[in-house]
């Protein structure tokens, strides 16, 4: 996958371009599938599959006053999974004021068209876009006429008879249901970040954890436990006993104890892969993380096939 940091470094560089825009935040299993239909039809095109996404989060630089932005995926999380999705480019926008002021028309006749040159342009059920949101499919669909390119919209994705989307992963997520945020992304929710040797925890010295340093702050971390997930550091898979620790400042904080491998050190990056809540409420009591839960959590994890 390719990625540019804006579409005038893009421009001229995509051939046959079969677009998208959005979020993406998730990646998930609806997501999936409006990548799949762009390759499909980048394929029938004799082109390539693009997505054009913001960073930072629009609603953060709109509404910097409101510090309650979280989002399932850090940009280099979304960006890994992406490219494991199959897309062909990936468009990253550096979101501002001024550029929120773009009009649906000019986003989409002097980008999408004048710099990418869209054939299709595929947007998701009700996604919207543009200055005040104006744009949609049936704005699309009436422009399409005019300039002589495709539109198609996908609908909504449902899982059992209920419908997927970022928001329903997110609140399964806070709520620390992560088999049911798993089922929704249609993979495992993860951190990666960089990885260094953990302090520790009061009263259990002798047990050695990886601390996971999150720097970006709407990254969502699901609430206080431990949880059975795999630690992949550079190509090992290493099964591993995460927890999730809130300080009296309620930031959340993520260590890890391997089940069986050591930890290396050379490797400093590494992705933790969320399955399963096995303890519920704060590992740390009093300052202290209780003993005989870490090892009846432990066994737990150890007797889990994952």
């Amino acid at each position: 996958m390719k990625v540019f940091n804006n579409t005038s470094q893009a421009a001229g560089k995509i051939k046959n371009a079969v677009v998208t825009t959005g979020s993406f935040d998730g990646v998930h299993i609806g997501h999936k599938i409006i990548i799949n239909r762009l390759n499909q039809l980048a394929r029938e095109q004799n082109g390539e599959s693009v997505l054009i996404t913001f960073h930072p989060h629009p609603r953060k630089v709109l509404y910097p006053e409101q510090k309650d932005l979280k989002l399932i995926n850090s940009q280099e999380e979304k960006i890994e999974l992406l490219s494991k999705a199959g897309l062909d480019n990936l468009i990253v926008i550096p979101f501002s004021v001024e550029f929120s002021k773009t009009t649906s028309h000019d986003f989409v006749t002097k980008i999408l068209i004048g710099e990418l040159g869209a054939r299709i342009i595929v947007i998701g059920h009700n996604h919207h876009f543009g200055h005040n949101r104006k744009g949609d499919y049936s704005y699309l669909h009436a422009l399409s006429k005019e300039y002589g390119f495709g539109v198609e919209e996908i609908p909504l994705k449902d899982i059992e008879n209920e419908i997927v989307s970022s928001t329903k992963i997110r609140r399964a997520l806070l709520e620390g249901n992560i088999q049911r945020a798993n089922a929704y992304l249609d993979h495992q929710y993860i951190i990666a970040s960089r990885l260094t040797n953990g302090k520790g925890f009061p009263g259990m010295s002798a047990m050695k954890t990886i601390s996971s340093l999150i720097t970006e702050e709407e990254k969502l971390i699901p609430p206080p436990g431990i949880y059975a997930t795999n630690l992949f550091q550079g190509e090992n898979c290493l099964k591993a006993m995460s927890f999730v620790l809130e300080n009296k400042q309620g930031q959340r904080f993520v260590e890890s104890s391997l089940i069986y491998d050591q930890f290396n050190e050379k490797i400093d990056h590494g992705t933790l892969y969320f399955y399963k809540k096995i303890k519920d409420g704060n590992p740390l009591n009093n300052g202290e993380i209780s003993g005989s839960s870490v090892e009846e959590a432990r066994e737990m994890i150890e007797e889990l096939i994952y």
